[in-house]
């Protein structure tokens, strides 16, 4: 079941969104930053944050009382902008990033936006891809990875984000 995360969700989507992205647990995935990215992904403030902010929607897929995926969603003018799409590593190629991803699409066209954006660091080439297939589009955009992160980067590679879109009608 898909829908929106309240605070009280913060502990285990901190414990979630940071498995499936750094560390040895995120590994078992195919979306692991780990091999990039040193530390957490996100923490319990940000993820306050988030959530406090009227125009962030956080989305979560529960199952059996047990969050498996998330995903946040900004109204950004006339776009929706897409992060933090996360899937469970052990459940990730079973679908679930496309539930979260078509969901995604309905809260946009909720909102009377058409179109979806989103960054995607440029070397994850397998990730750019399958969103790809998803129907998102290399704008040709390209933006400069944070600096604040920069301590964290594995080895000397130099990081940007590809700035992907997607326009979406009517489902």
């Amino acid at each position: 079941m898909i829908t929106k995360a309240i605070a009280e969700d913060i502990y285990n989507l901190n414990i979630l969104i940071n498995s499936a992205y750094r560390g040895e647990t995120s590994k078992k995935g195919w979306t692991t930053e780990a091999n990039l990215l040193e530390g957490s992904r996100t923490d319990a403030a940000e993820l306050a944050e988030i959530l406090e902010n009227p125009k962030n929607t956080l989305l979560k897929y529960t199952e059996q009382g047990v969050i498996i995926g998330t995903v946040l969603l900004i109204e950004k003018e006339s776009q929706l902008y897409l992060g933090m799409l996360t899937v469970s590593p052990e459940l990730q190629n079973s679908g679930l990033g496309k539930k979260l991803l078509h969901a995604a699409e309905n809260h946009a066209l909720s909102l009377g936006l058409n179109s979806i954006v989103m960054t995607v660091i440029s070397v994850r080439e397998e990730l750019i891809a399958w969103y790809e297939r998803q129907g998102y589009m290399d704008t040709g955009a390209r933006e400069a990875f944070p600096s604040i992160h920069s301590e964290g980067i594995i080895g000397n590679q130099v990081l940007e984000f590809v700035v992907l879109e997607k326009s979406i009608q009517s489902l």
